[in-house]
């Protein structure tokens, strides 16, 4: 598959879609990215690596480290981890506080906002330093530097009233254990965490390959657990455009609002896209494309 000479088509194809999105501004930080930024890069279970575009400028992941975060907590909990946060999709928008209520406290999923604290509270219980472990967690996966970007966390921090909101009810209906703004604290950190399209490509490598790093050959999930997050990021890593995603692209993925999308094609590669306009459901205009041209043009699917 001449995978660099289709990045470079798809790159040059899809440049019309700028402007028919917008950055999230709702997250002051994040509204001062240039929205013209796009990048694409590949990495392989065998090696291999293209990329084209803006793919080794670093951005804020936002709820892609939601993925990051529940696989730290199968490895400790793991089925115990469904007693407290649900497996379905959840056809609202990720912070619903309307579902949460309907649902008693319940999160419908762990890639909802609600979902995400949740399990942070669950890792609450066995880290005894959460915010370094979770960067230690994923330096392991991607073999560079990482770090929080101090700015996104105070921008999150300052204006996250209603994941103020969503911890809260949850403590009410007794499903967060720990300090409001110990979970929040964790949570923030989290979503600012910076990476590239190529670290985020790599970082995610292990669940194109059974759980394993390609590189160390290092297990981080079973195959059986990695099968679950896979299917997860099928059916939820998309808020409530995951049956769209599912529809046009058939891949295990998962989107932040800082314009970030990662999927995955088992047993084959890892692919993440940035560009920061967002369509209504929070999803980059650009990266959805990219990678609907790109399973339909490789023919390459989970289907």
């Amino acid at each position: 598959m001449k995978f660099q000479a289709l990045l470079e088509e798809i790159y040059n194809e899809v440049q019309p879609l700028f402007g028919q999105g917008q950055v999230a501004d709702y997250i002051p930080a994040l509204g001062k990215v240039d929205p013209r930024k796009f990048g694409i890069s590949i990495q392989t279970v065998n090696g291999q690596s293209f990329e084209t575009g803006d793919a080794n400028e670093k951005f804020s992941i936002q709820s892609i480290s939601k993925v990051f975060n529940l696989a730290m907590a199968i490895r400790i909990v793991d089925e115990q981890l469904w007693e407290r946060v649900g497996v379905e999709p959840s056809g609202n928008p990720f912070n619903s506080l309307v579902q949460l209520e309907h649902e008693r406290g319940i999160p419908r999923n762990p890639f909802i906002n609600s979902g995400a604290q949740v399990v942070i509270d669950i890792l609450l219980e066995h880290l005894d330093n959460p915010n370094e472990e979770m960067l230690s967690f994923v330096k392991k996966l991607r073999y560079e530097d990482v770090y929080y970007n101090d700015a996104v966390f105070q921008s999150e921090k300052e204006y996250g009233y209603t994941n103020q909101a969503l911890v809260n009810f949850m403590k009410a209906h007794k499903n967060i254990m720990h300090p409001v703004d110990t979970v929040l604290d964790v949570y923030y950190h989290q979503c600012s965490i910076e990476m590239s399209c190529h670290g985020l490509a790599k970082s995610f490598l292990f669940l194109a390959n059974n759980g394993i790093i390609p590189d160390t050959g290092e297990r981080i999930l079973t195959k059986s657990q990695t099968k679950r997050v896979n299917a997860l990021m099928l059916t939820c890593g998309f808020y409530d455009q995951a049956g769209m995603f599912a529809y046009h692209v058939g891949l295990p993925g998962k989107s932040g609002v800082g314009g970030g999308i990662v999927a995955v094609i088992p047993e084959e590669l890892s692919i993440a896209v940035w560009s920061p306009e967002l369509n209504t459901y929070g999803n980059s205009v650009i990266g959805m494309k990219v990678l609907e041209l790109l399973t339909t043009r490789t023919g390459k699917s989970v289907f």
